[in-house]
């Protein structure tokens, strides 16, 4: 049988923070050897908890045996808790890598491993992305710990299903999969440990990984995983019968199946009059309309079928680009372009300095084309309001597919017209209705074919914030 001890110096070999130390029993008892990586395990606990009490006559005096030693601690002989026995060098040093201790005994070649994770991590903060109005201000950090706490506080009932899929990665972490139990679908539950159990790569540190995984289309430009920051907003989902994922070490948790409609939700729709969040649903849809379609229809009119304007408002366009040298297709492009730079150089920058560069390069750029006789103000004005109402969208990865898709329905609409927006327009609604997620239709409700439900997407009666299951992806319990 390999020697655990030995096994392990060779794994850490070359890991400057791997330590080791020998500790006897009560003092004078059986010599055991204590490992330790000090970037994650907390000193002072070690100390305290551990090394304290194991070197405590009183508790360990008179102990000449390691398997006497070994029993004590596997019955709590140490103020640390959950200690677990180990008996392969691979299983200690995925504990080691846990943030855990490991007590080696050489002569009986086992070890028990205790968890002292360093206690440096960030808190629980509001969110920064997602924007609270009505609702919880503890968003999920980068503990997995931590996370299902804040789930566990939302939903305080044993229904709540937590387990720890094991993934193929070569550097392990941990994956919880969470589901309402009676609520969410089993078949939709087992789909997603065996996408989660498939994952393969050098580690999960990235969100499309996962996101990838879950997926039913992972090429496509839509969003099929629900990703937000709010623990209210992922205890609400698990609600309706959505399953959840946590990753430890990424700050955000999982939802699917997620289909379009769930993309332009929010929390605070529920917790506003029913009339008032009807509205601002249907708005952040008609938004949806402005800001993928005004572009391209503009180019399509005002290039090849202005009989379609007013007399008075095509004057109008006309005299705006009498000196402009460029068609309207080319100006809006540009202005789209430009916008996207002002908008990835607002991200990359500090706050303060890209929230100025962004401010002052809309200002400065606008203004100056205009004048400059560059571009008409027209393409300014619908480049602008197409931008605007993206921003409705909660959703920055539904925002993204939707600037991408506004800039090629603008391409085919300076290429053929209204025939061009036209076929682009129903070549999308035909991708989208071939889009299923987990067995769902990726544009349910509308697709539905029930008026009924098609208005629930819209719509939301008084009461209807009491009962949470959604129907569309709850199982039949």
């Amino acid at each position: 049988m390999p020697d655990l001890l030995e096994d392990l110096r060779d794994t850490f070999q070359n890991a400057a923070d791997f330590k080791e130390q020998g500790v006897a029993a009560g003092g004078d008892g059986p010599k055991l050897r204590l490992l330790w990586l000090e970037s994650l395990i907390s000193g002072r606990d070690l100390g305290e908890e551990l090394l304290r009490p194991l070197l405590d006559p009183k508790r360990f005096g008179g102990l000449s045996d390691g398997a006497e030693v070994l029993r004590q601690l596997l019955q709590g002989g140490v103020d640390v808790p959950d200690g677990t026995l180990r008996k392969t060098s691979r299983e200690i040093a995925g504990d080691l890598l846990d943030g855990r201790c490991a007590l080696v005994f050489r002569e009986l070649n086992l070890a028990v491993t205790y968890e002292l994770r360093s206690g440096e991590r960030r808190g629980v903060e509001a969110p920064r992305e997602e924007k609270v109005l009505l609702g919880g201000k503890d968003a999920f950090t980068e503990t997995l710990r931590t996370n299902l706490g804040l789930v566990r506080r939302r939903l305080p009932s044993p229904g709540l299903m937590v387990e720890e899929v094991k993934t193929r990665c070569q550097c392990p972490t941990k994956v919880q999969l969470l589901w309402m139990d009676g609520v969410a679908d089993p078949l939709r539950v087992t789909e997603c440990r065996r996408r989660l159990s498939r994952i393969e790569a050098d580690a999960l540190l990235s969100a499309s990984i996962l996101q990838s995984a879950l997926s039913d289309r992972p090429g496509s430009v839509f969003p099929q995983v629900l990703s937000t920051e709010r623990s209210d907003r992922f205890a609400l989902n698990l609600l309706e019968g959505r399953v959840g994922v946590l990753v430890d070490g990424l700050p955000l948790g999982w939802l699917a199946p997620a289909p379009l409609s769930q993309f332009f939700r929010v929390p605070e729709d529920e917790a506003l009059h029913p009339w008032v969040g009807s509205a601002l649903t249907m708005l952040r849809y008609l938004a949806l309309l402005v800001g993928l379609a005004l572009p391209a229809l503009f180019v399509a009119i005002s290039m090849y079928h202005q009989e379609m304007l007013p007399a008075r408002l095509m004057e109008a366009i006309i005299e705006a680009k009498r000196s402009v040298p460029f068609p309207s297709g080319v100006e809006t492009v540009v202005m789209l372009l430009a916008v996207e730079l002002l908008q990835e150089a607002g991200l990359r920058l500090a706050t303060p300095v890209g929230e100025t560069v962004t401010v002052l390069g809309a200002l400065l750029v606008g203004q100056a084309a205009i004048e400059a006789k560059l571009v008409s103000p027209v393409v300014v004005i619908v480049v602008s309001l197409a931008t605007v109402a993206g921003y409705t969208s909660p959703s920055q990865e539904m925002a993204g597919a939707l600037r991408l898709l506004r800039m090629l329905l603008v391409l085919a609409a300076a290429g053929w017209g209204m025939l061009g927006l036209s076929a682009g327009a129903i070549l999308l609604v035909h991708y989208l209705c071939g889009i299923e997620v987990l067995g769902v239709p990726y544009l349910e409700p509308f697709s539905s074919g029930s008026l009924k439900k098609a208005l629930g997407g819209l719509l939301r009666r008084p009461g209807d914030a009491a009962h949470r299951r959604d129907d569309s992806v709850a199982g039949s319990s």
